[in-house]
């Protein structure tokens, strides 16, 4: 496994990161509370919070796989993009991995001074805002 280095670009900030993550589990909540109903949702020692933790997964690690953002971080403005730089599909079992470490809540927290948390230092990938994915796209474009 190569040693991960500091991206050479300007990560998002965490306040966005933290909306985009309150939209998405929002959003998974709703989704489990339209499958199971309100009633069976908020009974004592129901499993819906962790069907919305199963949801809130595989929808961000979709998402982020097919549009390089879950739908949090697509309304929010962010895109994950792999460290490099360079631009490309990511795989989807890295997103997998990202995100269910981003569910055990404690990588994220722990982040080098790059503004990349553990579960990106393990999917090699960083957090930008639309803006930086923009410039990157655009750098990426064959010069003619």
């Amino acid at each position: 496994m190569k040693q991960p280095v500091a991206v050479e670009f300007e990560t998002a900030s965490w306040a966005r990161r933290a909306l985009a993550l309150l939209i998405d589990w929002f959003a998974s909540m709703l989704v489990v509370l339209a499958i199971v109903g309100p009633e069976r949702y908020f009974e004592p020692g129901s499993p819906a919070g962790f069907l919305t933790l199963g949801v809130y997964v595989v929808e961000s690690a979709l998402f982020t796989w097919l549009l390089a953002g879950s739908f949090g971080k697509i309304i929010t403005g962010l895109r994950v993009i792999p460290a490099d730089g360079r631009l490309r599909p990511h795989r989807l079992w890295r997103m997998l991995l990202r995100q269910g470490l981003v569910a055990l809540v404690i990588p994220p927290l722990v982040f080098k001074p790059d503004g990349r948390g553990l579960h990106d230092l393990a999917a090699d990938t960083a957090t930008v805002r639309n803006d930086e994915f923009a410039r990157l796209v655009e750098a990426a474009k064959p010069k003619r």
